[in-house]
């Protein structure tokens, strides 16, 4: 074979090793271009946030309506307190929060116990600047929703509300006076100060309280 024939090969080699790498590279191309429109054009919608049906209760006075109503970026200025009770959906980044919110008097908390079912979780505030006596009665109060067996076993949000108050209780307070240690060992809880004045601290409270819910979903699944 000829020296010129053999150059010609080598050439026609080169072309098509060109033309190889021209089509690949063409190919990828299309494949980031399509890519790339589709993150910018064609996006789906978001994943549906998890929704969660939970209880609030604590004592008239305690401050659960206007906690709620101040999550959910309502005036708490016009607050009236429940009689019966109310559901709010309080929405989060991560979830939204089904709140059914039952009254806190006296002819009314013998019945909360028929409202329990369906709960995955409790919110429990009490007034951390009230009377001892009220005080009294808030601790006997969850000391019976922690012990209750539709609710036993659910994460638990206690609020001590009202901490803007001069006669306010400290958490250190609270914790002691409640006997949450001994009372609540191995279970799922939170014990966290609040006032209307601290959205950022009561969004963090709940905050909390998701990834504890979050967590109780993840065990079910493995089981």
């Amino acid at each position: 074979m000829s020296d010129l024939r053999i150059t010609e090969a080598f050439l026609y080699m080169d072309y098509l090793r060109m033309s190889e790498c021209i089509q690949i590279s063409f190919a990828v191309c299309r494949i980031g271009i399509s890519t790339c429109f589709r993150a910018l054009c064609c996006k789906g919608p978001p994943p549906a946030r998890p929704e969660y049906d939970l209880v609030c209760i604590g004592l008239t006075g305690s401050g659960k309506t206007s906690l709620l109503s101040k999550l959910c970026s309502e005036s708490p200025d016009n607050v009236v307190s429940t009689t019966g009770f109310s559901i709010k959906a309080v929405p989060f980044q991560n979830a939204i929060l089904n709140i059914k919110e039952l009254g806190g008097a006296d002819n009314i908390r013998k019945y909360w116990s028929r409202y329990y079912q369906g709960s995955q979780g409790v919110i429990f505030v009490l007034d951390s600047a009230s009377s001892e006596d009220d005080l009294e009665t808030a601790r006997n109060e969850l000391h019976s929703a922690l012990q209750h067996p539709q609710l036993c076993t659910l994460p638990f949000l206690i609020l001590a509300n009202h901490q803007d108050k001069p006669a306010a209780r400290s958490v250190q307070e609270v914790k002691k006076y409640f006997e949450l240690e001994p009372l609540a060992r191995g279970k799922r809880w939170i014990l966290q100060p609040c006032s209307l004045d601290d959205m950022e601290a009561l969004k963090d409270s709940f905050s909390q309280l998701i990834n504890l819910l979050e967590e109780k979903d993840h065990e079910a699944v493995r089981m």
